[in-house]
């Protein structure tokens, strides 16, 4: 399975913005999350199309899993 760690910020506008990390490295650690999320915001990182990175709202892990349909041909 797909695994993505993805980040969720207010911005300066009031609204929300993501970043997304493929793969992170397990278990997850909510400290050095918070940490990361906290830098980004500190150094102004990234700025989105709604402003700056002003909060952290959330994180979570998304999982995702495919599974093919075998044929009998």
């Amino acid at each position: 399975m797909d695994k993505t760690l993805e980040l969720i910020f207010i911005t300066s506008e009031g609204s929300t913005t993501s970043l997304s990390v493929d793969g992170p490295t397990e278990p997850i650690d909510p400290a050095a999350v918070q940490t990361a999320m906290q830098t980004i915001i500190d150094q102004n990182a990234f700025v989105s199309t709604s402003g700056s990175l002003v909060g952290i709202k959330s994180a979570r892990v998304l999982t995702r899993g495919v599974e093919p349909v075998d044929f009998a041909l």
